[in-house]
């Protein structure tokens, strides 16, 4: 049995699962500082379920404590970001592009080291080590524990970065490095930037996987946890530890995921309505669909992988009101406190579900204390709900093609069955839930993102090298060596470029590895 737990910016889910089948279900506030709105999850759906605590295996947690510490400057540590890239790169210095105060709550501790590559391997220069060395020395008077070593064109060889690694640890033990040939995909300034967010969370992804592990023990369970991933997939808390950045925008994907297994759909438009936000994003082959585009994360633009999902203020908690303009519905919610402020629960906000009360569609709270609204106000806020929710499904649609809509999350009673540019519209059971679902039958994932020369290499061997990598990383995530399968790869030739140059990117997966606390060690 598994236990999947999602934390939103309005509910904390929680399911309990054998196998394919939904036991108990339990849905709480979450609390502002998270953990103890986890606990309270886990106690409520084990009074629900009854459960034997020795038959849960293994325990799933989406967690939004790492996006809420960038976006918030908040439990940062000082960072040295070394890059290695001279002569070459001087003119865009690590952090440019960054908002001020970020740069200012890591430190802006910069470093321009010799070294890096071409794009078919060449060097720009030798490595300098005894640079290294002296930088490494400078990073230990500051006082700082954690690096981000960046290497141009890295992901095509890394070995610049690795050396670069082992004389910061070898200078100063103990300290944590992240590099980014591990983290980030192809184009330096992105990457770096990814690489930089990794390393600044170092000290917070500690404390943080800590709080869950004793969380999780307080309700006296023993399983081992594994935390979601981005791409849909899970990773031990020793890869969360290592690469915390892993985690951003974790909970739509759950939803995604959840709305896949709940509904059989496998290439679909998911829509995911929650207290707060709706989030929009499309599923192939049963899993989310990658922005293929820089993604900005409190202001930083990063390159590693993100769902394509596009959020906006609309939930069953956003306020209703008049304007000049008309009506407005959201961005601004009432958030975890709807069971207080909505008017079918006793409050004095107009909500977005007291509208889809009045409207007839769903019955929940008093709905005499909405039965007196005006009927011309109703139909309109309903309208422009399912305006708006049917513009989100054209763009993240690739053609003007109907396709199938799942909806999920606990406000989806604002979503009628009939929604344009859909094929047809499902909401399967246990909707409400299906980020915590989503969580709870992840499987682990490892992906590659590399430049070939294929002057040097022939095709089949770079095909084989980037699938090996790719399977290689779902292990060390892990997953079970077994059952690992590629389920995606792309092969784009490069133009204009001297020795047939070719971008490979690969993505594999497989089963988790239950029992098996802390499989990541590579």
């Amino acid at each position: 049995m598994r236990i999947g737990i999602d934390v939103g910016g309005t509910n904390t889910d929680a399911v309990l699962m054998d196998g394919r089948r939904v036991l108990a279900e339990h849905k709480t506030p979450t609390t502002p500082d998270v953990t103890s709105g986890i606990v309270a999850a886990l106690k409520g759906l084990r009074g629900k379920a009854g459960l034997g605590i020795e038959d849960v295996s293994g325990v799933m947690i989406g967690t939004t404590h790492f996006t809420n510490a960038v976006v918030e400057r908040r439990r940062l540590t000082p960072t040295a970001a070394v890059r290695l890239g001279l002569p070459a790169t001087a003119a865009l210095p690590p952090m440019t592009d960054w908002p001020a105060d970020l740069r200012h709550a890591l430190g802006e501790h910069v470093f321009l080291c010799h070294g890096g590559f071409e794009f078919d391997g060449r060097r720009i220069a030798p490595l300098d080590e005894d640079e290294v060395r002296r930088v490494a020395e400078r990073i230990g008077a500051l006082g700082i524990r954690s690096v981000a070593i960046s290497s141009v064109f890295s992901p095509v060889n890394a070995e610049m970065e690795i050396r670069a690694a082992e004389i910061v640890t070898e200078t100063l033990p103990g300290v944590a490095v992240s590099l980014s040939h591990q983290i980030g995909r192809v184009g330096l300034l992105e990457r770096e930037n990814a690489t930089i967010l990794n390393a600044c969370l170092r000290d917070l992804a500690e404390g943080i996987t800590d709080a869950l592990e004793a969380a999780v023990r307080r309700v006296g369970i023993e399983a081992p946890l594994y935390i979601s991933q981005n791409d849909g997939t899970l990773m031990s808390v020793d890869y969360c530890r290592r690469y915390p950045v892993a985690t951003f925008t974790s909970g739509p994907t759950n939803s995604m995921r959840g709305a896949a297994f709940l509904s059989g759909e496998t290439d679909c438009v998911v829509v995911d309505v929650g207290g707060t936000t709706t989030d929009v994003g499309a599923l192939a082959h049963g899993f989310p669909r990658e922005a293929s585009l820089a993604v900005e994360v409190g202001g930083v633009r990063t390159n590693f992988r993100m769902p394509d999902v596009l959020s906006v203020g609309l939930g069953g908690g956003s306020l209703v009101e008049r304007s000049q303009d008309g009506l407005e519905i959201g961005p601004w919610s009432v958030g975890y406190r709807i069971t207080e402020r909505a008017l079918i629960f006793g409050g004095d906000a107009l909500t977005a579900t007291d509208l889809a009360v009045a409207a007839g569609l769903a019955e929940i709270g008093d709905p005499e204390r909405v039965r007196g609204l005006d009927r011309d106000l109703v139909e309109a806020g309903v309208g422009l709900i399912q305006e708006r929710l049917a513009e989100l499904v054209d763009r993240v649609k690739t053609s003007a093609e109907p396709l199938p809509v799942v909806i999920v999350g606990g406000g989806s009673i604002l979503v009628k069955e009939g929604l344009p540019g859909a094929s047809r519209v499902v909401k399967p059971d246990h909707f409400a839930v299906a980020n915590a679902i989503g969580a709870a039958i992840a499987q682990v994932g490892g992906e590659t993102d590399r430049i070939f020369s294929l002057a040097e290499l022939p095709r089949e061997q770079a095909l084989e090298a980037a699938q090996r990598e790719a399977v290689d990383k779902a292990v060390a995530a892990g997953a079970d060596p077994e059952s690992v399968q590629v389920v995606d790869m792309e092969e784009v030739p490069l133009a204009y470029l001297p020795s047939n140059a070719v971008r490979i990117r690969v993505k594999a997966v497989g089963d988790l590895r239950l029992g098996v606390a802390g499989a990541a060690r590579a």
